[in-house]
């Protein structure tokens, strides 16, 4: 028998074949009759549950109030600013023996006021993250300006 013969044959065959009678009945009968047994869940969730209490309080005993998390973030992000404050300080050393075109000084004053009004503000909210990026470019400006007036 050819293939094409045996396609011609399993297409003549009918797609769906109902039973003559219902088989539910005797599938049933044959299943075991048995009673569902008392499950422990109940208990088993239970102590999960309290396990779970347990937990959530423990940890909530441990976590910082939110104001001494909050203070100790703004003590962080100031030590951040100090330390930025100081290498900026020091690269500016290393680079004011470089002559400075007269062109670029006003620019250069600018970003120097601008820095200091980004200081005195963060005296105020110590904790902005704002300003310690507007700070950071400030400084990042005028480092790439004196030394490009050095290159140059």
């Amino acid at each position: 028998m050819s293939e094409n013969e045996l396609r011609w044959q399993l297409r003549q065959l009918p797609r769906e074949l109902e039973p003559g009678r219902d088989l539910w009945p005797a599938i049933a009968q044959r299943l075991p009759a048995s009673k569902p047994k008392p499950h422990r869940h109940w208990l088993l969730s239970g102590l999960a549950l309290a396990a779970s209490l347990a937990l959530a309080v423990g940890v909530g005993l441990r976590l910082p109030p939110p104001v001494a998390a909050e203070q100790a973030q703004a003590r962080m992000l100031q030590a951040e600013t100090d330390a930025m404050v100081r290498e900026f300080e020091a690269a500016l050393i290393q680079l004011e023996h470089l002559p400075m075109p007269g062109e670029l000084q006003a620019d250069i004053d600018t970003l120097d006021r601008s820095a200091d009004a980004i200081r005195q503000a963060l005296r105020s909210a110590p904790g902005s993250t704002l300003l310690v990026d507007h700070l950071r470019r400030t400084y990042a400006l005028r480092l790439s300006l004196t030394q490009r007036a050095a290159t140059s």
